[in-house]
């Protein structure tokens, strides 16, 4: 098989001539934190029930928190228009909701005079202001239009115990007037990423648009929610109940779990509950087998249950599959997506019922899939060049199939888009940041796949720098993603983005070793029993392919970097080899125990490691990158939010004590307002500026800037 050169792959990418390639890119300018953090940034789409409009958010950030605006804005599906902004507040909307007859949306936030967000009503088609429809002393969030339009459901957090807003108001006072402080637990867990948990719990209520009607909660008066160990599925921000109004309006389906307090000890398995939409009667399970759901929606007709479902086995990973039950039957679940290896990670069905077409993540990319309803083999509709489709929405009511999906990609900052399937391509509705995207001298990155030691096919991506010379010697930066079940996207990030690393003059290698997702459930799994150790060699095992693969990569000059389980493995890397030049870990653990005993989660850690740490599984030790600190030398910048509860600060903390002790050159940045991710902005410019310092110093051997006073 012939390779292509570098550029030659990048005039491939890129749809164009390699001279026109390098004359394009000489009036663009390198990406700088500015630019990346003051793009605009486009919301998903919500599209109108009759497939006309399209409602997304635009958040306009600022370096100053309270100067950065969100906003909905609203296009037509077909492009007739440019879009056209809709809200005018200083907080941000969440959760809209399209009314049935398509003339009005509801949305979560809290306006002047709220102290808790509450659902609001904008009725489109008369214009004006949105009105208030909830008040709750508990919050609303996640409006759903019960399908007659006349009341609408949301979840909110109460007191075990209160049934009304009273009964929650009188819990808060009496909580607040104790004279003493102090948390009190008799079950795990105690935290989840960066919260103590608490005595409340999530709930659903129903607000009826009559005038002067109060919402009614359904759910806390019955005994499942009386259960103990009962709650919602866990989010990276909030736990939720993910209910939606059954196709007559008459029920409410609920996810939910009783086995929470199981969590020390077992998997907490949940199910798909029903419950009669005026309360009163017990939930009933819609679907026997426990497992992970998520994503419940109905087929237009009404005669079928959708979701996402994985089973909860002995495997640290289970594969997510697109299921259908009947209507209002119930009963045992049928898979849809039959004989598919990957991950349904957002789909919708079309109008007529009869086809669901399903975006999935595969080495990078986000490809779009369509599938009959009834189940079969997936087909594939579109494989974009680069990136992918993160978002897609297919208007219930409309006369025909509209595809309405987000597009984006590591290059192409997310935009709104409509797809046409027979033609495989997509048509812009927005283009937010489009200008803003072409002024940056940035390149899509490119794939390669080589076989491991091991024999497993192991995708990574290359990502060049600004002003790129193929001719040119380029320090290596090896990024190592998160998870482990997660995978290396080809889409922007802020967090950790590609190109602004790059930006200095550096190459960028991104491997996704054994344990990532997208790319089978078996490759997930095989992480099993050996948490470090084979995907650090595969990380290494792909330097060196690189290296022999592309010319312009200098060997002697690279440094090892990720965050999470990424950070994990940059503290393995640091006690197994001494090939880089300088690491950078961001929550990383460098202990198995002692992440296990203080982390927000523990036995799916037990399941990785062969059971609990007394039971004398030598992986407990043998993996664990302290176990080999009298040979850690290479240099390394750690990092760590003070609030983060999933990788906790004992764990750098440790990893900082034995670098000290072993004389070996490092640097602690302990984020006081951070948790698992640094997400204000002069946290995150200042990050950047950390990380560039140290690579700087130690791939380019430039003096190290000067040290900002310690706080």
């Amino acid at each position: 098989m012939s390779i292509l050169t570098p550029l030659a792959v990048l005039a491939l990418v890129a749809g164009m001539a390699v001279p026109a390639l390098a004359a394009g890119e000489a009036a663009r300018a390198p990406i700088t934190h500015e630019t990346l953090w003051m793009m605009k940034r486009v919301g998903s789409p919500v599209v109108s029930p009759d497939g006309k409009w399209v409602v997304f958010s635009i958040m306009e950030p600022s370096y100053e928190p309270d100067k950065a605006v969100s906003d909905l804005w609203i296009v037509p599906a077909d492009g007739s228009a440019p879009p056209r902004r809709i809200t005018n507040t200083k907080a941000p909307e969440s959760g809209v909701a399209w009314s049935p007859d398509g003339r009005a949306i509801a949305f979560s936030t809290k306006r002047e005079g709220d102290d808790v967000d509450q659902v609001y009503v904008l009725e489109l088609a008369l214009g004006g202001e949105a009105r208030r429809v909830t008040s709750v002393s508990t919050g609303a969030l996640n409006p759903k239009w019960r399908p007659d339009g006349k009341a609408i459901l949301f979840e909110s957090t109460v007191y075990p115990g209160a049934l009304d807003d009273d009964a929650n108001k009188k819990a808060a006072a009496d909580k607040k007037a104790r004279k003493y402080n102090v948390r009190t637990y008799e079950h795990f867990p105690i935290r989840y990423w960066n919260e103590w948990l608490d005595e409340r719990q999530p709930t659903i209520m129903i607000q009826s648009l009559e005038p002067g009607s109060k919402a009614i909660d359904i759910l806390s008066p019955t005994a499942l929610a009386r259960t103990s160990g009962f709650t919602g599925r866990e989010g990276e921000t909030s736990i939720s109940l993910a209910p939606i109004w059954s196709p007559d309006g008459s029920e409410v389906l609920l996810i939910a779990t009783t086995e929470h307090w199981n969590a020390a000890f077992a998997q907490v398995g949940y199910h798909i509950y029903r419950m009669s939409a005026a309360g009163g009667a017990e939930p009933k399970i819609v679907s026997p087998a426990s497992g992970e759901y998520g994503d419940p929606t109905f087929s237009p007709d009404g005669k079928a249950l959708f979701f996402k479902y994985a089973p909860q086995t002995t495997a640290i990973y289970n594969l997510e599959r697109l299921n259908r039950v009947a209507w209002p039957a119930g009963g045992e679940a049928r898979l849809v997506t039959r004989d598919f290896d990957r991950e349904p990670a957002q789909y919708a069905v079309t109008p007529d019922s009869k086809l669901v077409y399903v975006l999935v993540p595969d080495a990078g990319k986000e490809t779009l899939y369509r599938v009959p309803a009834d189940g079969g083999k997936p087909t594939l509709v579109i494989e974009p060049a680069a990136g992918g489709y993160t978002a897609l929405a297919i208007p219930q009511k409309a006369a025909r199939t509209e595809l309405i999906a987000s597009y984006g990609s590591s290059v192409s900052p997310s935009e709104i888009v409509r797809i046409d399937p027979s033609a495989k391509t997509h048509a812009n509705l927005t283009e937010v940041d489009k200008a803003a995207a072409a002024a940056i001298d940035w390149k899509p990155p490119q794939h390669f796949y080589f076989t491991s030691a091991k024999g497993r096919s192991i995708h990574n991506m290359i990502v060049l720098p600004p002003n790129f010379d193929p001719a040119k010697k380029y320090p290596l930066i090896v990024f190592i993603h998160g998870g482990a079940a997660s995978n290396n996207p080809d889409q922007i990030g802020l967090r950790w983005n590609y190109h602004l690393f790059t930006a200095p003059g550096y190459v960028m290698l991104m491997t996704d070793y054994t344990g990532s997702t997208s790319f089978g459930e078996t490759f997930a799994q095989a992480i099993k029993l050996d948490p470090l150790k084979t995907p650090g060699d595969e990380i290494n095992q792909a330097v060196d392919e690189a290296i022999k693969r592309y010319p312009f990569i200098d060997g002697s000059r690279m440094c090892a970097m990720g965050a999470s389980y990424g950070g994990h493995l940059a503290n393995w890397i640091e006690a197994t080899t001494t090939r880089y030049k300088c690491i950078v870990s961001h929550a990383g653990e460098v202990d198995l125990l002692t992440q296990w005993g203080t982390s927000d989660g523990i036995y799916g850690r037990e399941v990785e490691n062969g059971g609990p740490p007394w039971e004398g599984n030598p992986i407990w030790k043998d993996q664990s990158p302290i176990t080999y600190a009298a040979n850690w030398k290479t240099p390394m910048l750690l990092s760590i939010g003070e609030r983060d509860f999933r990788v906790p600060i004992n764990n750098t903390l440790e990893n900082w004590s034995t670098l000290q002790r072993m004389k070996v050159p490092s640097r602690l940045l302990v984020w006081p307002d951070a948790w698992h991710w640094i997400l204000k902005p002069e946290d995150s410019r200042h990050f950047y500026e950390e990380v560039d310092g140290w690579l700087a110093k130690y791939l380019k051997d430039a003096p190290p800037a000067a040290p900002r006073a310690a706080s």
